[in-house]
């Protein structure tokens, strides 16, 4: 039998707590599905744990921003913008600075 990507990715974690990917992916998965609030528990655990990882800002700030909570969105938008500028990452920095954009006030 085959294991479904929330399962491979949920043992993954638990043997790997700390699999920056796996959990990132995991956010993903259940982001696209009816389990928000677990979305957005790996999504802060990534943030506040592993801060260095761009591609977090992005989805995490899309993700608010489709649950309604535009104002947080913005704030993990602008994080991000600033992490990705550190990184010299002009690509990752654009596309979130789109996203902001995109947003309005």
């Amino acid at each position: 039998m085959h294991k479904t990507r929330l399962e491979f990715l949920r043992e993954t974690l638990a043997a790997k707590p700390d699999d920056t990917f796996a959990r990132y992916a995991l956010a993903l998965e259940l982001s696209n599905s009816e389990r928000a609030e677990d979305a957005w528990a790996h999504f802060e655990y990534l943030l506040s744990r592993q801060p260095e990882y761009s591609a977090t800002y992005y989805q995490a700030g899309t993700f608010l921003a489709r649950q309604g909570r535009r104002d947080e969105a913005r704030k993990i938008l602008a994080r991000g913008i600033e992490v990705t500028g550190q990184q010299g990452n002009l690509h990752a920095q654009s596309e979130l600075q789109k996203a902001l954009d995109e947003l309005g006030n």
